[in-house]
């Protein structure tokens, strides 16, 4: 009856211990662990180490990996919520945009009323912007109760991003410049536009890892991940312009039209880790 009595406390030592959270505190009173109702915010620490790593060997080819980075570059901030003590709801957002610019200086087109001297140039731009956004969720389950928390669960997401590239040509379009020959294809004519076909993804994955806690509310944390990916990505459409002599009565015309390509339809599915296998990040948890 004694060994009985003995086993059913350490048994209910042993659970209570393996609840508790934020039972750890500093020399000033403060708690070292996150605690239930928590909110948290983990920032990706792979641009930190790689600064640390070339700063200490002055270089600029360290790289631990991708972070927080599943497919093409997916970084993202994440996010969690401490529902209990053993259980928290995590989410991961990116929302990217930008846009890059390139110029050269051509001279002017000769026409029947010659240019004004010196030269004139003109210019020719090229202009791609783009787009990425990634949005998911998950379930996070805690073990242990000291400084280093063993963490695992499952997690969702989906992704959508989309790419454009214009082109404005510095000499116009005109019997004197038909743009019969085209600088990137076969076409008759050039380019003032191309889309990349929009990508849709979808992704399923587990992960396992640790956080400890190197100070008050603050940890450092690193996960392995495994999961798959799909994800479509439709056709490019390219827009054209060139000179039509038979148009207008062939007075010649400006004519303009669309294709599909150059890039065809594409369907990726995967089934592995991360890109980089593993993440580390840098965890902030607030009441």
């Amino acid at each position: 009856m004694k060994k009985s009595v003995l086993f059913a406390a350490a048994l209910v030592a042993v659970t209570a211990a393996n609840a508790q959270t934020g039972e750890i505190t500093s020399n000033r009173g403060e708690n070292w662990l996150s605690q239930d109702g928590d909110w948290g915010l983990t920032f990706d620490a792979t641009p930190f180490l790689n600064y640390a790593g070339n700063l200490f060997n002055n270089t600029s080819g360290n790289n631990i990996g991708q972070g927080f980075t599943y497919n093409n570059n997916m970084f993202a901030i994440q996010g969690k919520k401490l529902v209990d003590a053993n259980t928290a709801y995590r989410g991961m957002l990116r929302i990217g945009f930008g846009s890059d610019k390139a110029t050269s200086l051509v001279g002017i087109i000769p026409t029947a009323t010659p240019p004004p001297f010196p030269e004139v140039v003109v210019e020719d731009a090229e202009t791609t912007s783009n787009f990425d956004l990634v949005i998911g969720g998950g379930l996070e389950k805690r073990v242990g109760s000291s400084r280093v928390v063993g963490v695992y669960g499952g997690e969702a997401y989906i992704m959508l991003s989309s790419e454009k590239t214009t082109y404005d040509w510095g000499n116009a379009v005109t019997g004197d410049n038909p743009v019969q020959s085209n600088p990137f294809d076969a076409q008759p004519g050039r380019r003032t536009e191309v889309k990349r076909g929009s990508m849709f993804g979808f992704g399923l994955g587990a992960f396992v890892g640790v956080e400890w806690f190197c100070a008050p509310k603050i940890s450092l944390s690193g996960e392995y991940r495994w999961g798959l990916m799909l994800s479509s990505r439709g056709f490019d459409n390219t827009s054209y312009e060139g000179w039509d002599p038979t148009a207008a009565n062939n007075a010649g015309a400006v004519r303009t039209w669309d294709i599909e390509g150059p890039t065809g339809k594409t369907n990726t599915f995967s089934l592995d880790t991360g890109v980089s296998g593993a993440s580390v990040g840098i965890n902030f948890y607030f009441q």
